[in-house]
């Protein structure tokens, strides 16, 4: 993404906290674990750098297969060969399908790949081990709701740029080859809304308005943060981002972007577990839960996209 202004004792650690924020909020059941979350971080972060191609990525995706499996959710690969400014890269989305009532998919999604680093060791503790950390727990959450929308759950790779700087075509090759092969296959239309989560471990958790998403969509989340007292993480502010979510907004997909892109070590070495929180995650899997039956109630409506 880019801005236009510009191992047991921690996981028992991360679980009590966890537990201590869910207890203070009351969130809805079914409820988020950032105890766990935090666990699958951990590991994701062992992988060591995890840039498109590469073996770590591949490790990834395995545990994230496995862990959703672990949950009876399906899911498929989605394959293709990426042309970037350092050549052709194999790249492949996952995407997890939790059933729901009427066959229009609310998407939740993020990036699981790291920036390409040559001159450090790049981890990527929140961006992007946080999201793909997230993601799976929130799986666990969803699998057990009784949801009126078809949820997928979207890995997306390649959202960081292979050069340096973020330029031209060089990033969101995932998100960007998701919506092409829903237009081809006819079935853009029953995407009902898509909500992006990227950077959202921030131990000073600071999500501002993203000015080019969705207004009724960001609404309710930021609506549902002030019902949970968490408006202090949610601010009211706006900046712009390109993000993986973009590709669904030239398509036409309501979306949010969900980050924290006030991060100090935001692409570089400092990115590592000890400047996350397991707070921050439970403030955000709060947050989305409380706001997801009003998102849900809204897409039903008729014209509840527009």
């Amino acid at each position: 993404m880019t801005n236009f202004h510009r191992p047991a004792v921690a996981a028992l650690a991360a679980i009590l906290i966890g537990a201590v924020v869910h207890g203070a909020q009351g969130a809805a059941k079914p409820a988020f674990d950032s105890g766990r979350a935090y666990e699958h971080l951990t590991h994701i972060v062992s992988f060591g750098p995890r840039p498109p191609g590469s073996p770590a990525l591949e490790s990834t995706r395995k545990y994230i297969r496995e862990e959703l499996g672990k949950l009876k959710v399906q899911v498929r690969d989605q394959a293709f060969d990426a042309a970037t400014p350092v050549g052709k890269i194999r790249m492949v989305n996952l995407i997890a399908t939790i059933p729901g009532r009427r066959p229009e998919r609310i998407i939740f999604g993020g990036h699981y790949d790291t920036k390409l680093y040559r001159e450090f060791r790049f981890v990527g503790a929140n961006d992007a081990g946080s999201s793909t950390a997230f993601l799976l727990e929130l799986a666990r959450v969803l699998v057990n709701r009784q949801n009126p929308f078809t949820v997928e759950i979207v890995f997306f790779d390649g959202e960081e740029a292979l050069r340096p700087e973020w330029a031209g075509t060089d990033h969101t090759y995932g998100s960007r080859h998701y919506v092409e092969s829903a237009r081809s296959d006819k079935t853009l239309k029953t995407i009902a809304a898509m909500i992006l989560v990227d950077m959202i471990a921030d131990r000073d958790l600071n999500i501002y308005r993203e000015s080019a998403s969705t207004p009724w969509l960001t609404d309710l989340v930021w609506s549902a943060a002030k019902r949970l007292g968490l408006q202090t993480y949610f601010l009211d502010q706006s900046t712009p981002i390109e993000d993986d979510h973009v590709a669904f907004l030239d398509a036409g997909v309501p979306a949010v972007n969900i980050i924290d892109l006030d991060y100090r070590p935001w692409h570089t070495s400092g990115d590592t577990l000890d400047k996350v929180s397991a707070r921050s995650m439970q403030a955000v899997g709060d947050v989305l839960l409380e706001a997801l039956p009003a998102i849900e109630k809204r897409l039903a409506a008729p014209a509840g996209r527009d």
